[in-house]
């Protein structure tokens, strides 16, 4: 059986342009399944991770639809909302409503964090038909009343699983709370822990489900390899791999901001030149390391999980795990940051005996072991190594950041280390029978 092409999927003649003008001549197993039930109207449950052309799946649908209505939303209103947890993200579905939408006269803007607000309150001024968001940002316009959503039909919440884990199910509760209840709501995540189910039970009306397996993404067209090196060993390796002369564009990743901050000064010492990317930057700051880096004049972009999400540049070749992260799926986000387009890529891990863990789940994950590229895995991995899949808060609870933090500040405090673990209650029980002990001797 073949493939449809986006003509059979229902996908009319000006957004069809615009694909064959990007080279887009299939559509991908998720646009297949996804474009034509939200062309019917259905709402939607997708589970998808970064690399299957997700944003084509509900971009095309809202733009066929919009088009097709011709009903300008009125002043400081949006025809269609998606909400996105950071701003490249943000950002990057913004591009892919304009390239897609370029022959529709449909009008879009976003708005985020971290810049001014005169410029977003002026594009919404006299209202625009896509609305590209961050919770936060977003929750400030209509608190100022800048922005109304009770006429706003058509809601997108993208990388929900991100969104709630960066603190945002409150803010996002309050925006779907000023919308209309009846709409066509999507919701798409790279995974579905009990938080986003329940968000999505909340929010969906019989939702149709559609789900591409992470393996499927990436098994044949990244090379994957590890390196078995002690956790001090990675820096003089990082930098041998650097200097190496098929390295191209490399993304490096590291799991906390400092340790991308701490990484970037290494090889600055070392010769390379390299920026850091992560939620302690501002907004320019990051904007221009990407800028640098998608015109090739920045060979090494050294970021976190968080600020990463949003990244889409076709031609990087490398992918380097400084760190292996402690959730599975987060590695075939990162993994997916390479081989876009139809192109080969090469992702390589370094693993210390602290990560052996983290590794075994990954391979359980993709159903596939690492080529073994140096060294060799600890014989005894310690007893107390972490595990794989950290406590996600439950329905409802509130986020791990300071009470009264505001979503942004939260987003950026997911990138800290971990805090020291609790004694365990036999240790506590013991300390109370030594007190007891020591006021009876006394």
């Amino acid at each position: 059986m073949t493939e449809p092409n986006f003509t059979e999927l229902g996908v009319a003649e000006p957004l069809r342009r615009a694909l064959e003008a990007e080279g887009y001549a299939r559509p991908t197993p998720i646009q297949a399944q996804a474009i034509p039930l939200l062309l019917e109207g259905r709402d939607l449950l997708g589970i998808a991770q970064t690399g299957t052309g997700k944003t084509a799946a509900f971009a095309l649908p809202i733009l066929q639809r919009l088009a097709a209505g011709r009903e300008p939303a009125g002043p400081r209103s949006a025809s269609a909302l998606v909400l996105a947890p950071t701003r490249e993200l943000a950002l990057q579905i913004s591009e892919s409503f304009r390239t897609y939408g370029r022959h529709t006269g449909l009008r879009q803007a976003a708005v985020y964090g971290g810049v001014g607000y005169e410029k977003q309150i002026q594009a919404l001024a006299r209202g625009v038909d896509v609305l590209i968001a961050c919770p936060g940002r977003l929750l400030d316009l209509l608190e100022q009343r800048k922005l109304r959503l009770d006429r706003t039909p058509i809601l997108v919440l993208d990388e929900a699983d991100q969104m709630l884990d960066m603190g945002f199910i409150r803010s996002v509760r309050k925006i779907i709370s000023a919308m209309p209840g009846r709409r066509q709501t999507m919701l798409f995540s790279a995974t579905m822990p009990e938080s986003v189910a329940g968000l999505a039970a909340e929010i969906l009306r019989e939702p149709a489900r559609v789900q591409v397996s992470p393996s499927a993404i990436m098994v044949d067209q990244v090379e994957q390899r590890v390196f078995f090196v002690g956790a001090q060993e990675k820096r003089a390796l990082l930098s041998r791999l650097l200097k190496e002369p098929e390295m191209g564009r490399v993304l490096v990743f590291t799991r906390t901001k400092h340790g991308a901050n701490r990484v970037t000064g290494h090889l600055a010492d070392d010769g390379i030149a390299a920026e850091a990317l992560h939620g302690n930057k501002s907004q320019g700051a990051r904007q221009r390391a990407l800028d640098m880096f998608r015109a090739g004049r920045l060979r090494v972009l050294v970021a976190t999980d968080v600020a990463s999400r949003g990244i889409d540049i076709t031609d990087v070749t490398h992918v380097i795990n400084f760190e292996l992260p402690n959730v599975p799926e987060i590695y075939v986000h990162r993994v997916g940051r390479t081989a876009r387009a139809g192109a080969s890529g090469i992702a390589l891990s370094f693993c210390d005996p602290q990560e052996q863990a983290f590794l075994r789940d990954i391979e359980r994950l993709t159903k596939r072991p690492l080529a073994v590229a140096g060294g060799q895995p600890s014989r005894a991995v310690p007893a107390a190594a972490p595990k794989a899949r950290p406590q996600r808060p439950a329905r409802g609870a509130r986020p791990k950041a300071r009470p009264h933090a505001r979503p942004q500040a939260q987003a950026q405090a997911q990138d800290r280390p971990p805090a020291a673990a609790a004694p365990s209650s036999s240790r506590k029980r013991r300390f109370r029978s030594w007190r007891a002990a020591a006021r009876r001797a006394g």
